[in-house]
């Protein structure tokens, strides 16, 4: 199946962008039932996509992508994963022994789930990843990132920075301390505080959104001289935020990150959430399996897959820009900014 057979529709694409600000309700049923495709024409690849975990919001999303493809293009692409972050490396190792063309992953822990992707390289499985730019290229055969995830990092610090004034004290929040992409983006921002003001760095810390609520409520009572909160997981500054404003320290304490509209608008709108940043999961699953085909494709062909002029069609990977280090790592420009203003 040719990439130029499965354009999507400009006006789909903005549709399906558009829901993400909506939000998008909890499924049942955890994953996909999809079964691999039938065989039939054009729809001859086994390719499953497994996220991080299945059971909150930003990768219930990334499901309504994956089906959204499916149905805009006729085929039955698998979408599985667990609830557990942690059971993420046994679900791929399951896939495995089923004879997949490829498999697209967001890593949750890089360092369970690395031996396993190796594993499915060796068995001639295509892997793309999505987050996971800095994992060893020999685990991969491509990594879509909506962005580059230094440049990500960098902007919230420098909205905290500006919010506060360049002086006091910062936390960090992550999914899981071995996110890799999360990590990533503290770590930029922790280069552009040490270079660019005054501003130290209190600690990170792994949760969600129940632990970065309390864990906000108990560092902030223990130290009032944090300033700054910024987030990674798109629930990890919801608690937070909450834990700011029961505190009565809106206005005093700046919080950013990564969210979704859905659960973080009451905190933006009553200005403790200063602004949030996001890129669309939906498009992300698209942008995987577009890819995936894409070096399906190549090999089929016998031909080196030429990333050049290479799109993804979908919303943010219409034009890829290879890593100067890392040419098999590939980035969009999928990042939305959001504040009260654009709600």
């Amino acid at each position: 199946m040719k990439n130029h057979k499965r354009l999507l529709a400009l006006g789909a694409a903005a549709v399906m962008t558009a829901t993400l600000f909506a939000g998008c309700g909890p499924k049942e049923n955890g994953g996909s039932a999809n079964e691999p495709n039938s065989g039939a024409e054009g729809t001859d690849y086994k390719i499953a996509v497994v996220p991080k975990m299945t059971n909150i919001g930003w990768f219930q999303r990334m499901e309504d992508g994956v089906e959204a493809y499916n149905a805009d293009n006729g085929t039955n692409y698998v979408y599985r994963g667990s609830a557990e972050g942690a059971d993420q490396a046994g679900v791929v190792e399951q896939l495995l022994a089923e004879d997949w063309d490829a498999i697209c992953v967001v890593p949750f822990d890089s360092e369970p789930l690395a031996p396993v992707l190796e594993k499915a390289r060796d068995q001639g499985i295509v892997v793309i990843t999505h987050e996971a730019s800095s994992m060893d290229p020999k685990y991969f055969d491509y990594d879509v990132e909506a962005f580059v995830n230094a440049d990500y990092g960098t902007h919230f610090a420098e909205e905290l920075a500006e919010l506060a004034g360049g002086e006091g004290k910062y936390i960090q929040f992550v999914g899981d301390l071995n996110s890799v992409s999360h990590n990533e983006w503290c770590d930029a921002a922790d280069e552009y505080f040490a270079a660019n003001t005054n501003m130290t760095n209190a600690g990170r810390f792994g949760d969600d959104t129940t632990s970065s609520y309390n864990q906000t409520k108990e560092l902030l009572q223990a130290n009032p001289d944090i300033v700054a909160i910024q987030g990674s997981a798109s629930t990890d500054v919801v608690g937070a935020a909450q834990a700011v404003e029961e505190l009565g320290l809106t206005g005093k304490v700046a919080v950013v990150g990564t969210s979704m509209t859905s659960i973080a608008r009451q905190f933006v709108e009553s200005d403790t959430i200063a602004t949030f940043s996001v890129w669309d999961p939906a498009e992300a699953g698209k942008a995987m399996i577009e890819m995936a085909i894409a070096v399906l494709d190549a090999k089929a062909a016998g031909t080196e897959l030429d990333t050049s002029a290479l799109s993804l069609n979908a919303a943010g990977y219409d034009t890829l820009t290879p890593d100067a280090d890392v040419p098999t790592v590939l980035y969009g420009n999928a990042r939305v900014d959001v504040t009260k203003d654009n709600l």
